[in-house]
């Protein structure tokens, strides 16, 4: 069952530091909160699906994290089997495999999925699982993206543990090319927008 996430984000040195600059009392009000919301819904879902591409942290033996960009076509991560599973075809790239090492070793991490243009970000706190491809060709079917050239080498499961919006306060809105040729997003033109 996943939990609050607060549970994982809010340690004793975090809430000190809530303390000290004055945030404690309204984070310990949210903490009590018995409503608050930990399987992911048809908003979150619906967001995920979304998206291109996510940044996923991972933390070594050594005690040292990690962070990787992990990018494809648009919905190449995917929610799977319930409402608290997300899993993506892991394609080819450097070879250096040290998020593949790491989430081997500790099997904890954070996915943070950005909109830019709508200035939104949901953080998940995740245990993975990472699998070979050849091993799972059910799963495997579940997540390809049979349409993009790449290959695929592992697959990568998540049982979200949490998860939580982020204010929008700020992310600087940039838009894809994709959405300045759309006109998404109220752009006038690309000279007042900032593309990545």
């Amino acid at each position: 069952m996943a939990k609050h996430f607060m549970e994982f984000a809010f340690n004793d040195s975090v809430r000190k530091v809530q303390e000290k600059y004055g945030t404690r009392a309204a984070y310990q009000k949210m903490e009590s909160r018995s409503e608050f919301r930990n399987q992911l819904t048809w908003q979150e879902k619906g967001y995920i699906k979304n998206r291109d591409s996510f940044y996923m942290s991972s933390v070594g033996e050594n005690g040292w994290p990690y962070m990787q960009f992990r990018g494809g076509p648009k919905g190449f991560l995917k929610a799977i089997d319930d409402d608290n599973t997300l899993a993506y075809a892991d394609f080819r790239g450097n070879g250096q495999y040290i998020s593949t090492g790491n989430l081997n070793a500790t099997k904890k991490t954070v996915l943070f999925l950005m909109d830019y243009s709508q200035q939104q970000r949901l953080k998940i706190w995740a245990e993975a699982e990472v699998l070979h491809a050849d091993d799972h060709p059910e799963l495997l079917r579940k997540v390809e993206m049979p349409d993009y050239s790449a290959t695929v080498e592992r697959i990568f499961v998540f049982k979200v543990q949490a998860f939580d919006w982020n204010c929008p306060q700020h992310i600087t809105p940039r838009y894809t090319k994709e959405e300045i040729e759309k006109g998404e997003g109220g752009i006038g033109s690309e000279e007042h927008s900032i593309i990545f």
